[in-house]
């Protein structure tokens, strides 16, 4: 049985074990103290920090993982991504304080001291570029190092940048786009990496269902070549006869987005009967 190292705790961690279970991989533990757990009695689940789990991977501790890019990337472990989960999306970002008169990376001086939790990225991007910078390593809290004179600029996770914002500092450049990735060890066993493959398959399933919905309507025979301009789907929409009838059964699925305007523009080709439902997994 697999190992999969999980986080342990936080936003990322909901996420995960709310992916997990909607591809039928159930997160099983013992207790709410419990450090492992059965994932639907097919892979074994070990909960750690999410900052740690590159590390496990990657010394064999755990088969595979789910963390951030950001910490696979500031590990420095050679990890194969299998796959982009698509939530948890943040940028590490270089911000300076708004009266700094920083405006732009190339603004920035050499010799500037940067404030970070992510040592190895922001000496790397900063060296890549050819400039000398002083880090000095943080924790937590890395926005009010700027304010106390601890540093200069600073290195940081935002999504929105609002935070950076209520804290006086302006955006100034991008290190990394990040968010959580299902990562592996290179080189598997050959039965190993069919398991991986099918674990990848399972959750990218229940990804690519989630912003679709399974659209059904009855539709008069006279404008089926409208409804095939509204309902493309993934190949077309399905057509099914219905007996001793001027309609016909048409299934389709759409984007969520959209679906309040398909169904008005299905309405004004007289369609009847709409039914809309959520799809749990859906197998390209």
């Amino acid at each position: 049985m697999l190992r999969i190292a999980l986080p342990n705790k936080g936003r990322l961690s909901e996420e995960v074990r709310e992916l997990f279970n909607d591809a039928g991989l159930e997160v099983r533990v013992r207790g709410e103290r419990a450090l492992t757990a059965s994932l639907g009695g097919e892979f074994e689940a070990i909960f750690v920090r999410a900052q740690d789990i590159p590390e496990f991977v990657a010394d064999g501790a755990a088969d595979a993982g789910v963390t951030g890019w950001d910490l696979v990337c500031e590990s420095g472990r050679d990890l194969e991504q299998l796959m982009d989960l698509e939530f948890g999306r943040c940028r590490l970002v270089v911000a300076a304080r708004e009266d700094s008169g920083i405006q732009q990376l190339e603004d920035i001086q050499s010799g500037v001291r940067v404030a970070s939790s992510f040592t190895r990225l922001t000496e790397e991007f900063f060296t890549r570029r050819g400039q000398k910078i002083t880090v000095v390593p943080v924790s937590g809290a890395t926005e009010i190092a700027p304010h106390l004179g601890i540093a200069d600029i600073i290195v940081d996770l935002t999504s929105t940048g609002s935070t950076l914002k209520m804290n006086g500092l302006r955006e100034v450049g991008t290190i990394v786009q990040s968010s959580a990735r299902l990562i592996a060890r290179k080189n598997h066993a050959p039965e190993a990496a069919a398991k991986l493959e099918e674990l990848r398959q399972a959750l990218g399933s229940v990804l690519a269902a989630r912003d679709k919905r399974y659209l059904m309507a009855n539709v008069p025979r006279t404008a089926l070549s409208g409804v095939r301009e509204v309902l493309p789907g993934l190949n077309g929409p399905t057509v099914v006869e219905v007996q001793g009838g001027d309609f016909v059964a048409v299934h389709a699925v759409v984007p969520a987005r959209t679906i309040y305007r398909t169904i008005n523009a299905l309405r004004a080709l007289g369609c009847q009967g709409i039914l809309v439902t959520r799809i749990e997994r859906l197998m390209p």
